[in-house]
């Protein structure tokens, strides 16, 4: 009897960490990151430990624990977007805007993120600004686009 006890506990196990992902994956497309709160929600939830959340969300890459600016850049660094030249993108970010690869700039405005392939192979290289594809980029194209999304304020 104590056996089958054993096993209808290990049986719930799984059945929560089996909901840990997807929960996961929800809560970061609610917020746009997952936040301490929301770990604690989950993990109440689910019975699951914070710390055990954290050490499964943290081994993903694409979850974040921190809040997008309000442009989250995505740059492609799968092979053709890495061979055409995706890199200077993410040098121009730490230039211009001083922030690398899962920062986000002090006011907030831009997150950047380097990603593996998007699939977009044919129109290498490739970024994602906002959920938006933009391709056959080069660093002054995207430089231009940086800029159009944060305009220099103009005196009055």
């Amino acid at each position: 009897m104590a056996i089958l006890m054993t096993d209808a506990v290990q049986q719930r196990m799984r059945e929560r960490r089996k909901s840990l992902l997807p929960l996961l994956k929800r809560a970061q497309e609610t917020d746009g990151y997952l936040s301490q709160e929301a770990v604690r929600l989950i993990s109440g939830k689910i019975r699951v430990s914070e710390n055990e959340i954290y050490g499964v969300a943290t081994f993903y890459p694409h979850f974040r624990f921190e809040p997008p600016g309000k442009h989250h850049v995505q740059v492609c660094l799968g092979n053709a977007c890495h061979i055409g030249g995706a890199t200077n993108f993410m040098h121009a970010m730490k230039i211009e805007k001083g922030i690398a690869h899962g920062q986000t700039t002090p006011d907030r405005a831009f997150s950047l993120e380097a990603v593996g392939c998007l699939g977009c192979c044919a129109i290498s290289p490739v970024v994602v600004v906002n959920g938006e594809v933009h391709g056959r980029m080069n660093r002054v194209t995207f430089m231009r686009l940086i800029e159009s999304l944060d305009p220099p304020e103009k005196p009055s």
